[in-house]
Order: C-alpha cells, then structure tokens, then sequence
C-alpha cells in the first residue's frame, strides 16, 4: 500500500509550508506546487525529505488553465495514492471601493482567477481521479480523499477592506458547499480559515502582535494551529461542505475596518 500523499498549492512559503511540513510530520508524502520561489519550494522539499518522507516541487502559474492541469496530472503520476489536496495559494491586495486604491477590473480578475477559479478547477481534478480510482479501490480502504480550501475568518465578519479578495474568497466559501455536494461520495470538500496568523503586507511586528490579540482568547491563530487542522481535516471522513474557523474566536467581534488597520504602525 502506497504511502498518503497531499498536494499544497503555495506551499514554498508562509503557511502552505507549514501545511506542507506537518502533513510530511504525520507520515504523508507531499507535492510542493510553487509559482515563483524555486529555491524556497526546493528547501522545503529537502526539509521534507529529512523528516523522512517523498516530496518533490511542481512548477506552475495558476493564472493559466492550461498549466493548472498540467500540474495535477504530474502530480498524480508522481504520487499515485493522492488523498488529499489543499488549495493555499492566493493573493492578497489591498483596495476598496470608498478609498484611494479603488477596486479595478484587473485586480478583482486576478482576484478570482488565483483564489477561486484555480482551486474549483484543481478541484474538479481531483474529483474526476478520485473517481476513476473508486472503481479499483480495496473494500477494506474506507478513507475518503479531500480537498481542502483555505479561505479567511473574515468572510464571517465582514468589513469593506481588501475588496476584490473578500470577493473571491466568499465565492470560494460558497464552492465548499456546492462542490461537496456534486463530489460526493468520491470527494470531501471542506473550508479552513484561519485568523490572523502571520505578518501581511506593510504591518509591522508590533502591529501583528497587537492585531493577533484581538480576539476573545487573546490570541488569534497560529500557522502551527492551521497545519494541524489541515490534517485533521485531511482524515476526518465524516467532515464535508463545512468550514472550520480557527482564529481564536476572531470572527465573534464585529469590525468595520480589517484588523490590520486598527493596530500600531497601521492606522490610516
């Protein structure tokens, strides 16, 4: 029986590394997907491969349909017992609708094509293998395959920053649902979003250390808590078109502006 294997999309850097890393430390074996950062992609395979598992880095712009599949497929032949996949790729930049850096055309279409229409075609994907693969599955293999979709505590607590983001990731939100019902019984489709979890954009240290207490626990995520649920995720068969809010309670207080804005060292 072939080792479990994920697939990570952005999993050279920030958190998709730390998903990558933890699922290698619970046993599996691990697809690095990177867009630009080979080196860092090629660490985190060589860290990978120390802890004793298989990883190998894939190369691909998910702008691009045609390279999105092309990835999938080199995936599926390199680690031909893919269980799981998590889509955590995305961009993030800033604009709003009442400020200085209104929402564009361009930016809502990069927007979508990274953090929505990448992850539902990946999605699909993997459906259509998981399928295939049903038909000569072993009786006695009751583990149903996953897909994981990162998406953001505040699409439960929303406030008009970061617009074009906050649109793709809601539809993404949506997709949990609708995919998870169209894939059953051969996939599991289900959310993650963390809370505030490492530094963004042009916050300071002291202003993520502020933001990330803001929360009823007085502390928001950390990328060691999203890795973790990442797997659990990855092997909870009974888990599916649901989304799991790991923020420390972020998403109860209400806000009119995104935390970053309200901490030191971004007050604008």
């Amino acid at each position: 029986m072939q080792n479990k294997a994920v697939l990570v999309t952005g999993a050279a850097k920030r958190l998709g590394r730390e998903i990558a890393l933890e699922f290698a430390r619970q046993g599996w074996d691990v697809a690095i997907h990177y867009g630009q950062s080979q080196a860092e992609a090629l660490d985190t395979v060589g860290e990978i491969e120390g802890l004793g598992r298989r990883a190998k880095a894939f190369r691909a712009n998910l702008t691009l349909e045609d390279e999105i599949k092309s990835l999938f497929f080199a995936v599926a032949d390199e680690f031909e017992n893919l269980q799981c996949l998590v889509n955590s790729a995305s961009i993030f930049q800033f604009d709003r609708a009442n400020s200085d850096s209104p929402m564009t055309s361009k930016a809502l279409q990069d927007h979508m094509q990274v953090n929505l229409a990448a992850p539902i075609l990946l999605t699909q994907l993997m459906f259509g293998y998981q399928k295939t693969k049903a038909e000569k599955k072993d009786d006695s293999d009751l583990s149903i395959a996953s897909v994981i979709q990162l998406l953001d505590q505040k699409l439960i607590n929303l406030n008009p920053d970061f617009l074009s983001y906050t649109l793709s990731k809601s539809a993404l939100l949506t997709s949990v649902e609708l995919l998870a019902l169209d894939f059953a019984p051969h996939l599991r489709v289900v959310g993650l979003a963390p809370g505030i979890t490492l530094v963004s954009g042009n916050q300071t240290s002291e202003g993520f250390l502020k933001a990330h207490q803001m929360t009823p626990l007085r502390k928001s995520s950390t990328p060691t808590d999203i890795a973790k649920a990442a797997v659990f995720l990855a092997s909870a068969n009974a888990i599916t078109g649901t989304t799991l809010y790991v923020d420390g309670g972020q998403h109860l207080l209400p806000s009119t502006r995104d935390v970053m804005f309200k901490t030191l060292g971004n007050d604008c």
